[in-house]
């Protein structure tokens, strides 16, 4: 398969992805952009978890992180 690149990109790409060929270059910027969809995607599905109320009981520290008996620490004051 024979495609034209643009060589400038190419060089740019190189530089960012510390490639030293364009075979490299291109092979590395694809599965870069196929990883930063799986982050996208994973960030939209916690945003989602989080619109949900899926970690409301976090809001709440001393609903999941009981103090240590015999500490003298108070909870802060929450507006």
């Amino acid at each position: 398969m024979t495609i034209k690149i643009d060589a400038e990109s190419v060089i740019g790409a190189a530089k960012i992805l510390d490639t030293g060929n364009a075979a490299d270059t291109v092979n590395a910027a694809l599965r870069e952009v196929v990883a930063m969809r799986a982050r996208v995607e994973a960030m939209e599905r916690l945003a989602a978890m989080g619109a949900r109320g899926d970690f409301d009981e976090f809001l709440d520290k001393d609903s999941y992180r009981p103090r240590p008996s015999g500490s003298r620490c108070k909870p802060a004051d929450r507006e």
